[in-house]
């Protein structure tokens, strides 16, 4: 009986060493269950860096119009805010006097010019002497040159718009007496706009004329005006250690006007890098480290050396290569040698 008893007990315990030895489903070698992650391959990508500056916009050309002379306006041609072409006749002064010194310059000058040709016919024929048809000729362009002066003085009687453009607002009316330098309107050209943006000298060598912007304006908050650097100063300012650089953006609409601030994004020439999204980068102290999955999904942890960052990815400068595979997501509950399952969704088939 006893026998018979030590035997039972002898095959209970076989078969509990059985069972304990079976490695449950989803485990690890070591009973240790394999954590679910998300993962992706390392691949080469285009990298754009971008310069931040905060620029001020700029009209492509912008003049403060004034009178010339000193008298009355008689007459306004146009409104505020009003779009001009190059030519258009904006303001008239106060002129019946000079119209009148005109017309009688013109008058003087048809008879001087009717005894100037009867002179030279008469020379030609021996009736007078060439000292006469010389005096008719000087009386001549005499006339012709008071015409002349008159003419330049009625004209500046007269405002135009030198260039096409949008005149600011009206600060005279009709009646006003004005003097040289009496501020009428101002004439902003803003088809095409200038953005002045200063930049640290240690960017000098990155910077040229070409490379494309993007800007932002506190204006327009979903809107992004992009445009191209035209030139860059020839100097450097030895208080602030910066240098000037002018864009041009285009503006149909006339969106943007002059004096706006601006936030600007400068392109540098694409290149290519690997770059990984930076949940992926696990941060100790001043070190980095991702994840690689090695042969039977475990992992391994890999430093890495960081470049620069933009908009979730981090460029990656060594400790990876084209190819690995890493732990994008569920980075906090490893270590390094951990056993993981792949979660990664499987890509959407082509239609």
């Amino acid at each position: 009986m006893q026998k018979h008893l030590l035997i039972l007990i002898a095959s209970a315990c076989l078969v509990l060493a059985a069972c304990t030895s079976k490695e449950p489903a989803g485990r690890g070698g070591a009973g240790v269950p394999a954590i679910p992650v998300t993962t992706a391959l390392v691949e080469p990508m285009q990298w754009v860096d971008t310069i931040e500056a905060v620029g001020t916009t700029r009209a492509r050309e912008s003049i403060t119009l004034t009178a010339k002379i000193s008298d009355t306006v008689r007459k306004i041609n146009f409104q505020d805010g009003q779009h001009v072409d190059a030519g258009d006749v904006l303001v008239e002064l106060t002129s019946g006097q000079q119209v009148a010194a005109l017309a009688e310059a013109q008058a003087t000058f048809k008879d001087a010019e009717r005894l100037m040709k009867r002179n030279n016919d008469l020379v030609s024929q021996g009736t007078v002497s060439r000292q006469v048809a010389d005096t008719a000729r000087a009386t001549h362009d005499s006339a012709q040159a008071r015409v002349a002066v008159l003419r330049a003085q009625l004209a500046d009687r007269v405002v135009t718009a030198p260039f096409s453009g949008v005149l600011g607002l009206r600060q005279v009316s009709v009646g006003a007496l004005v003097t040289p330098g009496t501020v009428i309107t101002t004439l902003d050209d803003i088809d095409t706009v200038k953005l002045d943006f200063s930049l640290a000298e240690r960017y000098l060598a990155a910077v040229r004329s070409g490379l494309a912007i993007v800007v932002t304006t506190a204006a327009y908050p979903d809107r992004r005006f992009e445009g191209t650097v035209i030139s860059v100063d020839s100097r450097v300012d030895p208080m602030t250690r910066s240098f000037l650089v002018r864009a041009e953006m285009p503006n149909a609409d006339h969106a943007l006007r002059a004096g706006m601030l601006m936030t600007v994004k400068l392109l540098q020439p694409a290149r290519e890098v690997l770059g990984v999204p930076e949940i992926a980068v696990e941060q100790v102290g001043t070190g980095a480290f991702v994840y690689r999955v090695q042969e039977g999904n475990k992992v391994s942890r890999i430093k890495v050396e960081l470049g620069a960052r933009q908009q979730g990815k981090v460029e990656i400068l060594s400790g990876l290569a084209a190819g690995d595979r890493i732990v994008i997501d569920g980075t906090v509950k490893l270590r390094d040698g951990s056993l993981i399952s792949d979660a990664t969704p499987e890509p959407a088939p082509s239609p």
